[in-house]
């Protein structure tokens, strides 16, 4: 996952809400968003599936925890041998308790990995999201009310098209009347293609060419061929946490999409998962 924003008690019928775009290379295998085969005393995830490596980019489980990661960009800097930062997200899922930060950190830093934003929460309950990340340095902050969002940065740092996505999440969820004008509304966001203006752009080390060709929420970027990308946007992502009032108290809901996209930058698959969370 390369680009993320979330809001967190900015709507009473829509409690949560994460938009998200993953951006990896077009020949790089992988499984759109399913249920992943159970194993035995583990919950059941629902998660894309990076087949080079393993792990994934986003995943949750029935009961409601949800986990994304995000790669933080250092040009020169990755580790040659380095363990997968996909596998980070699985991980926390499978916890058998929910993590400390202190926990949490212990963990991860036991093997050296390559920089990565790893965002989790629990929204079965009234745990806050948690942001851990090891660069520059090992830090984590639980997240508060808001619209927050992540890219190949540090939590919230204001990268234009960072900053474009948590400005229209929080102008859909003012005005979604329902879950349809929500989705419709997170689409049209997460496919904006139109490149930040050179002046807006972040110095991360690449080419100033290169930072244009990222500086979308929507990215392309083509080879050879100029009508398919070899680089840029392969799914975009949306999951809501709806509430309702009833007689009994409230029903709480999570609704899960997925749209998959080719090196034409056409849909070429488009998933859905709705189930009810138990009561807690």
């Amino acid at each position: 996952m390369c680009l993320a924003a979330f809001a967190i008690g900015q709507s009473d019928r829509f409690p949560f809400v994460l938009l998200a775009n993953r951006d990896e290379a077009f020949d790089r295998p992988a499984a759109a968003m399913a249920w992943w085969p159970r194993q035995a005393g583990q919950p059941r995830l629902l998660a894309g599936r990076d087949l080079a490596a393993g792990g994934t980019w986003l995943g949750l489980t029935e009961a409601g925890r949800l986990a994304w990661v995000t790669n933080v960009r250092e040009p020169g800097h990755m580790l040659p041998v380095s363990p997968s930062r996909g596998a980070l997200v699985p991980m926390w899922l499978r916890a058998g308790a929910p993590w400390a930060a202190e926990d949490a950190l212990q963990a991860l830093a036991e093997p050296a990995r390559n920089g990565f934003n790893l965002l989790y929460t629990d929204l079965a309950s009234t745990a806050p999201v948690h942001w851990l990340s090891n660069r520059p340095q090992w830090q984590q902050q639980a997240v508060g009310h808001g619209v927050h969002g992540v890219s190949n940065a540090a939590l919230d740092t204001p990268w234009p098209k960072l900053q474009q996505l948590k400005q229209q999440l929080a102008q859909m969820l003012a005005g979604a009347q329902d879950l349809p004008q929500l989705q419709a509304a997170a689409w049209h966001a997460l496919g904006d293609r139109e490149a930040a203006d050179d002046a807006l752009l972040p110095d991360t080390g690449l080419p100033l060419l290169r930072e244009r060709q990222l500086s979308p929420v929507f990215i392309r970027i083509a080879g050879d061929d100029p009508g398919r990308a070899v680089y840029g946007t392969r799914c975009s992502t949306l999951v809501v946490l709806a509430q309702a009032p009833t007689p009994g108290g409230v029903r709480r809901s999570l609704h899960v999409a997925e749209r998959s996209f080719g090196p034409d930058g056409a849909v070429s698959a488009e998933v859905r998962y709705d189930w009810a969370l138990p009561a807690g």
